[in-house]
């Protein structure tokens, strides 16, 4: 299959291994649409110029929904990082799921709890941990744990599971302290380019404004 993106890196940590979604929702749909946005930037294909994502070169990735991402990127106006996180998040969870369900790297289970409520889960077709998650998990982990260079995306992600709030819940064997030290000295980093760490800067910090401000709305429903 092809190289996964970091969308899907991401929906594989947000599953546990009986395939149920542990990051809950909005949180994941805000992750997959920085993920996206994130690939664009890796891939030079769009920059934050006077706080505005802006589209630098419209050729095609060759990835059928990070291409379409970018054609909707092209065809509208310049927007903030954060502006976008709402527009592009509807609708991802299922498409992503679906790609990696169409690869094989996942399978679709759907019943009913109580034999009344649906659910749908997304585990392995073995029911262990995906090797696509297992390599992702191992990037991470060595990059936090070492003080040396750490690849762009291995570097994006680690931020990106940050922004969401996954890292605590994949990592907890990780002192806590290390953990956001490290990740805070590979945002700083020079692993990419001053134009690209703009990009992923911005677009992780609207993440984590987006999924703040779910989790507030959240709290104050439970609480009225």
């Amino acid at each position: 299959m092809a190289a996964l993106t970091l969308a899907d890196e991401l929906v594989l940590l947000a599953h546990d291994d009986a395939g149920t979604n542990r990051l809950g929702r909005p949180h994941l749909d805000h992750g997959l649409a920085g993920a996206v946005l994130l690939e664009l930037a890796l891939a030079h294909r769009v920059e934050v110029v006077d706080g505005r994502l802006v589209v630098v070169d419209p050729t095609p990735v060759g990835h059928p929904l990070l291409d379409d991402t970018l054609a909707t990127l092209a065809a509208d106006e310049r927007r903030k990082p954060g502006d976008w996180i709402g527009r592009l998040a509807k609708g991802l969870p299922d498409r992503v799921l679906t790609g990696l369900v169409d690869a094989g790297v996942l399978r679709r289970e759907s019943d009913r709890v109580l034999l009344v409520f649906p659910r749908t889960r997304y585990p392995s077709p073995t029911g262990a941990e995906p090797a696509a998650e297992t390599d992702a998990r191992r990037r991470m982990v060595e990059a936090v744990s070492s003080d040396g260079p750490v690849d762009p995306r291995t570097a994006a992600l680690i931020g990106l599971t940050g922004a969401v709030g996954l890292d605590r819940k994949l990592f907890r064997e990780l002192p806590k302290e290390r953990w956001k030290a490290r990740a805070a000295q590979l945002a700083a980093g020079d692993w990419a380019s001053a134009a690209t760490r703009e990009a992923i800067a911005q677009t992780q910090a609207a993440v984590l404004t987006a999924t703040t401000a779910a989790t507030a709305v959240v709290i104050t429903t439970s609480v009225s």
